[in-house]
């Protein structure tokens, strides 16, 4: 029916007879002459009717938004003087000679313009097959189109295979609730839906074949939130007899022609990388955001012998941490604009935020500093600050006292709000891997060791010892990559021997009895000559929504879901027919 795309019509079409098919964005009646923005997927071309052709510009004066047409006209240029810049048909337009309407369209209840930011988010989604003909939404999802379309030509290059994994699988714990699905033919038993592929691909390396990748659809019942969906898609990556070295090397190489093709932008090369003790010490965050040229300093030795509880409890404290934060030209910022700051941190359990500022250090030493703490901190802990933050006249100090926890969560996302509100940095990309994880961590509550990762990550060799005598200083062979604040990948060389992977389990409360009973057909599998690997997955919602400046995954997928889990579109979930349960040997009970 058509032989250009909208979007695709330039000079080089002048004087051509050509046919279109699209949707009206616009309709325009000039007095005698009508305009129609046309829209389709490649964007939009500008369609003249003119009265000389009676029976069609009736037609064409009966046209509404979102009416669906089929157009025969000829490109000519736009007279001199109505040239639109803003749109890349905008120097041509299209004479109609011919004009079918193949669908009308009734008033729809979202604006498809420039206004539709106005929406809400939940009308957007019920009426989510008119939000995605919106051009921002169709750019989104066709970067994301040539996104996974380059992912897979660098990996089928490499020598990967493209393997499936199932969707219906056994319920076993990986970090968050499954999503169960009952089973008719077994009645009382459940399949679960995948939370990813961990295992599966872990046996394909097994089974010999060392290179494989999958897009890969993965579910979790977790809390939601910006960047998080009940289902998600990532693409996963497993190989055999590669270092992390070689892993992270060419996961480089790929994500450096991933933006290379599809932003056409240049990565560094190679990534830097930092330990996770370095990147939590420095910016409180295992995904700092490198964008951001302010550092949390610890000054914890200082605050040892000062009488000021607030500091000196957690500056004794093993578990304790004190850290400074200088802001440049921080003293600009207002009372009420600390006090918006303090409130902030106190999402993150802060139980204050206290600060000093620096008026005139240079000139007047002490006396030049603005705080209600001086009157708690000695000279000898004030010069200390002072010269270990490297503070100058007009600058403002943070400070952050508390369990390390609580600091670094509280602070390292102070950290990353005051670099975007006082527009430090930003503008570039700055990948970097984080490595040298612990393995193990402990749960609050509980106290049992807890994996940092996954339970399936291979302690660094030269640490196995370290198992047994000392789990928390043990370190792991994981890597995670970060851009610009956004962890975008993680993975890890994986435990390819039976006696380690029992070793772990023990350590997070895993009985051999209960081991067998839920990765019994894995730790089978390690016996049987099972060859080193590893591996990582790319969260590939939260990658296009980066290299979209997209400010949720939702608005890079097509059909998400709210942050209550739930599809405002089909109304789903929904209950099922009585029957349905009855066949699964089930029954809903009322919730109390």
């Amino acid at each position: 029916m058509r032989n250009h795309y909208c979007g695709d019509l330039n000079r080089r079409h002048i004087g051509e007879e050509i046919r279109l098919c699209g949707w009206v964005h616009r309709r325009r009646d000039h007095g005698g002459v009508i305009f129609v923005d046309l829209r389709d997927r490649e964007g939009l071309v500008q369609v003249v009717f003119d009265p000389d052709r009676p029976e069609m510009f009736r037609l064409a004066e009966q046209l509404r938004s979102e009416y669906v047409l089929h157009v025969h006209g000829r490109v000519r240029p736009r007279p001199e003087g109505t040239e639109n810049r803003e749109m890349a048909t905008g120097e041509v337009e299209v004479l109609a000679l011919a004009l079918e309407v193949l669908n009308a369209s009734d008033t729809p209840p979202i604006q498809l313009d420039e206004y539709a930011q106005d929406v809400s988010e939940e009308l957007r989604l019920r009426y989510r097959y008119l939000d995605l003909r919106r051009p921002e939404m169709q750019g989104r999802l066709r970067t994301r189109a040539r996104v996974t379309g380059t992912l897979r030509r660098f990996l089928d290059g490499h020598g990967f295979l493209d393997l499936e994994t199932p969707i219906l699988t056994k319920s076993t714990p990986e970090g968050a609730r499954d999503y169960l699905v009952p089973s008719r033919t077994h009645p009382g038993r459940f399949f679960a839906l995948p939370q990813s592929p961990q295992l599966f691909k872990q046996l394909l390396m097994m089974s010999g074949l060392d290179r494989y990748y999958q897009i890969a659809r993965c579910f979790r019942d977790e809390d939601l939130r910006a960047d998080r969906q009940p289902e998600f898609t990532q693409l996963d990556i497993e190989v055999s007899f590669m270092t992390e070295d070689s892993v992270m090397g060419l996961m480089e190489t790929m994500i450096r022609e991933l933006f290379g093709t599809v932003l056409a932008t240049e990565l560094p090369a190679p990534f830097p990388r930092i330990t996770y003790a370095e990147a939590m010490r420095r910016y409180g965050s295992d995904r700092p955001d490198l964008r951001v040229p302010l550092e949390l300093v610890d000054v914890a030795d200082l605050m040892q012998g000062v009488d000021f509880k607030v500091f000196a409890g957690p500056a004794r404290d093993p578990a304790g941490r004190v850290v400074a934060l200088r802001l440049p030209r921080g003293g600009e910022l207002s009372r009420k604009e600390i006090d918006a700051y303090t409130e902030y941190v106190g999402i993150y359990g802060a139980k204050g935020l206290a600060y000093i500022k620096v008026n005139q250090w240079a000139a007047k030493g002490r006396a030049g500093l603005q705080s209600p703490i001086l009157k708690f901190l000695p000279d000898a802990a004030v010069e200390g600050i002072m010269a270990r933050t490297g503070a100058e006249d007009g600058d403002l100090i943070f400070f952050g006292a508390d369990t390390a926890k609580i600091v670094n969560e509280s602070l390292g996302a102070l950290r990353v709000k005051l670099g975007r509100d006082r527009g430090l940095g930003g503008g570039d990309w700055r990948p970097l891997w984080v490595v040298d994880f612990p393995m193990f961590e402990r749960d609050g509550p509980t106290g049992r060791w807890m994996a940092l990762h996954h339970p399936f990550t291979a302690p660094q060799e030269d640490q196995i010892g370290l198992l047994a005598s000392d789990p928390g200083a043990c370190q792991s062979r994981a890597y995670d990559l970060v851009i610009n604040g956004t962890e975008i990948g993680g993975g890890s060389i994986r435990i390819h021997r039976e006696a380690v992977q029992r070793q772990v389990f023990e350590l997070l409360g895993i009985s051999d009895e209960a081991a067998d009973e839920r990765f019994g057909f894995l730790l089978q599998a390690l016996r049987f000559g099972c060859p080193p690997h590893g591996g990582i997955a790319f969260g590939l919602d939260r990658l296009v929504m980066l290299m979209t400046g997209a400010g949720s995954i939702r608005d890079v997928i097509a059909f998400p879901k709210t942050q209550t889990a739930a599809c405002p579109l089909t109304s789903a979930p929904t209950p099922v027919d009585p029957a349905q349960l009855n066949e699964l040997a089930l029954r809903v009970r009322a919730q109390p």
